[in-house]
């Protein structure tokens, strides 16, 4: 009978853990939903704002002198790690620590890096190995325009006065439910969109520099925005889909052990059976 009430209680353990993981896939459920359509809204502002960038630049390149696009050798560069703040969601996390050390090992040989780490596991994953000059873990759970830029700003600032030479994101990019790709991409210097010369010289006001440094930061601001959107939507529907495997797995699991507790029962029944006869026969003969 121990041995009924061991797998009793596992039954009984399981079902509430089938009851906690149904419920993270439904708030990461409805927590994708709102992040999808975060992506959805600054996406368009993203693009025009990136597609008027290339215009300007493509009319004017060599009156565009700023800082933010000049092209130096890397000896010191920075990689801006964007995961997640929590776990139990798949290899998201793990995903972008290990597309980080390859980015250093693979780009960087001869390079000094430091690591500005946007979520709590990038932080725990680094902070033994490498340089963290920052930690913007409270970036992710109050996703804003403004604590954006303020971490853009430093970034923008920390390249400006020489102290990085390149700086690069990487993060987990949302595609769909099921989906994410992982993305390595340079953030600074600023890699200007490919597009043709207009054929009509615009006439430009207040002039086309001073709308040319208005636009840099900008575009810097809503790339690293774009960035931790899509991240915070990858996270959900990998938790999302995490949560659903691991609810799967807990009512097959669940399933055996009350098959294997049903056998174990009517093998008990049976033997207690057995005994009763065995005794009546006794007492008869």
């Amino acid at each position: 009978m121990s041995g009924l009430k061991e797998i009793r209680n596992r039954i009984h353990s399981i079902s509430a853990i089938m009851q906690i993981t149904a419920a993270m896939r439904m708030v990461s459920a409805a927590k994708l939903k709102q992040a999808q359509d975060d992506i959805a809204e600054m996406s368009p502002y993203a693009d025009r704002l990136w597609e008027l960038l290339g215009r300007i630049g493509a009319a004017a390149m060599t009156e565009n002198t700023s800082i933010y696009v000049q092209q130096r050798p890397v000896s010191r560069a920075l990689i801006a790690v964007i995961t997640a703040n929590r776990g139990l969601c798949g290899a998201f996390n793990s995903n972008v620590v290990k597309a980080t050390r390859e980015l250093i090992a693979n780009s960087y040989p001869d390079s000094v890096i430091s690591l500005l780490c946007i979520g709590k596991k990038g932080v725990s994953a680094f902070e033994k190995t490498h340089d963290i000059i920052g930690d913007e873990s409270a970036v992710y759970d109050s996703l804003c325009s403004q604590n954006v830029e303020r971490v853009a700003v430093h970034l923008m600032d920390r390249f400006a006065k020489g102290d990085f030479d390149k700086v690069d994101l990487v993060y987990n990019q949302f595609e769909n439910v099921i989906t994410q790709v992982l993305v390595k991409e340079p953030m600074l210097p600023l890699a200007l969109p490919k597009w043709e010369a207009p054929e009509v010289d615009y006439i430009y006001e207040p002039s086309r520099r001073a709308i040319w440094d208005l636009l840099i930061p900008k575009a810097l601001e809503s790339q690293l925005f774009k960035a931790i959107c899509h991240s915070v939507a990858a996270e959900h529907s990998a938790r999302m889909t995490a949560m659903y495997k691991a609810t799967d797995n807990a009512k097959d699991l669940q399933a055996e052990l009350k098959r294997s507790y049903n056998k174990a029962r009517q093998a008990a029944i049976t033997k207690e059976i057995s005994e009763i006869v065995s005794g009546a026969e006794a007492l008869g003969s």
